[in-house]
């Protein structure tokens, strides 16, 4: 599961800094910022011993908002 959790954390991250720094148009900067969120809750490293009393399914569900969040972001720029 850690190696799960390493995999999407990395393409979230490089995701998240390919999006700020090659397409700069519409709400490309949002959702940038909401894949480097994404690549933080994934992070297994960061939330090893259960920092701030955030548990690892709020954290997946914290995931899903932010995935499922993303068409809305798109609808305006588009």
């Amino acid at each position: 599961m850690a190696l799960v959790g390493w995999i999407l954390s990395f393409a979230a991250l490089f995701g998240g800094l390919a999006l700020r720094q090659d397409m700069p148009l519409g709400g490309s900067d949002t959702l940038s910022n909401l894949l480097i969120g994404l690549s933080v809750l994934s992070c297994p490293m960061l939330w090893q011993d259960r920092p701030l009393g955030v548990s690892r399914g709020q954290r997946i569900v914290a995931a899903l908002i932010l995935l499922c969040a993303t068409p809305l972001l798109l609808m305006p720029a588009a």
